[in-house]
């Protein structure tokens, strides 16, 4: 497993994570893109515990997503199978197991200032921190989308799905949506990645 994860996180990460891996009933899998999530956590029917993350992220998020998911790994194991999945129990894990990852020789110096005020109360995805996922997004490979925030108000935009909207107003922090099809109305993160289309 370490010579498979040198390809997706900072090298100086590598041997702390290949020790928190370190379960004969853990696996981790990677897995093709899923829009719907970097990564997850599951018990399975033989008692085996399995992560899957993304191949698609760029190493500091591949880690992030790794280290959260080896929490609810972890908090399962300590806590039992009655914890709400992203409670104080979860949390506790997941700020214990990434402090020793933040630190210079592992992420950039501007991410780790976001990252130690993210993990005062890490979310159940760093995705609702739209500060830090704004700063994650700047290691991405470029992909030709554009981000709700620099949408212009009343243009068109594609999601993944093919469905279709036009942006309204900003809310207090997400933007109002119209789908174009139905005209119900949805509430967008402003870092939402979109395919914006001519007007």
């Amino acid at each position: 497993m370490q010579n498979t994860l040198k390809a997706y996180i900072p090298e100086q990460a590598v041997a702390l994570v290949s020790d928190l891996l370190k379960h004969e009933d853990l696996s981790v899998k990677i897995k093709n893109e899923r829009k719907t999530r970097h990564g997850d956590y599951k018990r399975l029917p033989n008692g085996q515990h399995q992560i899957t993350v993304n191949t698609n992220l760029n190493p500091f998020r591949f880690l992030i997503t790794l280290v959260h998911e080896i929490a609810h790994f972890e908090a399962y194991k300590n806590y039992g199978k009655d914890i709400k999945p992203h409670g104080i129990e979860w949390k506790r894990t997941f700020q214990h197991l990434m402090l020793p990852f933040l630190n210079p020789a592992i992420f950039p110096s501007n991410l780790l200032p976001l990252l130690a005020k993210h993990f005062k109360n890490p979310k159940a995805t760093s995705d609702t921190d739209t500060v830090l996922a704004l700063a994650l997004k700047q290691y991405d490979e470029p992909n030709g989308k554009t981000y709700i925030f620099d949408v212009p108000y009343g243009h068109h935009f594609k999601l993944y799905n093919g469905k279709v909207f036009k942006r309204g107003n900003k809310r207090v922090k997400r933007y109002e949506c119209v789908e174009v099809k139905t005209g119900r109305l949805y509430l967008f993160n402003p870092n939402a990645e979109v395919e914006l289309l001519e007007s």
